[in-house]
């Protein structure tokens, strides 16, 4: 998915086109159960991102469908940007993106021959402008839900813990949810956590992201939960507006993204690499980003 993957002024299509090529099952009666023809097939995609994967002030336009195999190509538009994706020939399974099997091959052999890993599809271009301070802010946006969230969140918090208070670090959420009433309600959760029961966020979302049962995790961190119903009540929708307004105005289209200093950073989901990236942040780097983390790139999802 890098459930890949719609943003404020642009469009939260973006973000699906981020996550690769990723697949959804149109629900039933989304789609008819017989092959497709061609203007079916645009009528369907069409109604499909429109009653699904966008905001209802955002349009999408299907300007065509043409059979490429057994999928369909659907060429569509969405506030003035025009994006490809695919759907089954029945209708049932859309696709927000694919990859180019050849191009991506000679790409690949090409990295090898270079002595270098291929980067992740999402990973590529990665943005090296990120400005220095002595004490670098970082904030990863994240869904709650979204494993490619859960994946970054195991990767970024070793690095979090081996820079202690040499950093400003933070976990904060997209402004758009995905996965339905409980993302939003877990992202009041966390929102209310992290901010007044700080000391104890931590140990609540190393056990979220590994077992993903809210009411365990809030058992076994102590969480108190008087205090946290009282911010979910009155408090938790003006702290989730505050993330929101800093997802947009830093205009974050996927989850994850990282941002340091205000900028977009690339830095890869590994927890060394998220070091990396964080201490190249630094004005001068303090002792610890000599730590030697782990290279190995967390699984998606929940989970060790």
């Amino acid at each position: 998915m890098k459930k890949i993957i719609i943003m404020s002024s642009l469009s939260l299509f973006l973000i699906l086109i981020m996550v690769s090529a990723w697949s959804i099952t149109i629900p039933a009666g989304k789609s008819a159960k017989k092959i497709l023809g061609l203007e079916e097939a645009k009528a369907a995609a069409e109604k499909f991102i429109n009653e699904n994967l966008l905001p209802a002030n955002i349009k999408a336009t299907v300007k065509s469908a043409v059979l490429e195999g057994n999928v369909y190509s659907i060429s569509l538009n969405v506030q003035g940007k025009d994006y490809t994706s695919y759907m089954t020939r029945d209708g049932n399974k859309f696709f927000q993106s694919g990859l180019d099997t050849a191009t991506y091959a000679q790409q690949n052999a090409a990295n090898q021959a270079a002595g270098n890993q291929a980067p992740a599809p999402a990973q590529q271009n990665q943005n090296t402008n990120v400005p220095k301070s002595d004490k670098p802010k970082v904030e990863l946006f994240v869904m709650t839900y979204c494993p490619y969230g859960l994946q970054a969140e195991k990767g970024i918090l070793p690095a979090f813990a081996a820079l202690g208070n040499k950093i400003d670090a933070s976990v904060k959420f997209v402004h758009y949810f995905l996965h339905g009433d409980k993302e939003e309600q877990e992202t009041y959760t966390q929102d209310c956590l992290r901010d007044q029961q700080t000391a104890k966020y931590n140990n609540y979302l190393q056990c979220f992201i590994a077992e993903g049962d809210s009411a365990q995790c809030q058992t076994s961190a102590g969480i108190n939960q008087a205090k946290l119903k009282s911010c979910v009540a009155a408090k938790a929708k003006d702290i989730y507006k505050a993330d929101s307004a800093l997802s947009q105005s830093y205009g974050v289209q996927g989850s994850p993204t990282l941002v340091i200093n205000g900028a977009q950073s690339q830095a890869g989901r590994d927890s060394a690499s998220y070091l990396a990236g964080i201490c190249a942040a630094f004005n001068n780097a303090p002792a610890e980003c000599a730590q030697q983390l782990s290279s190995a790139s967390p699984t998606p999802g929940f989970g060790q």
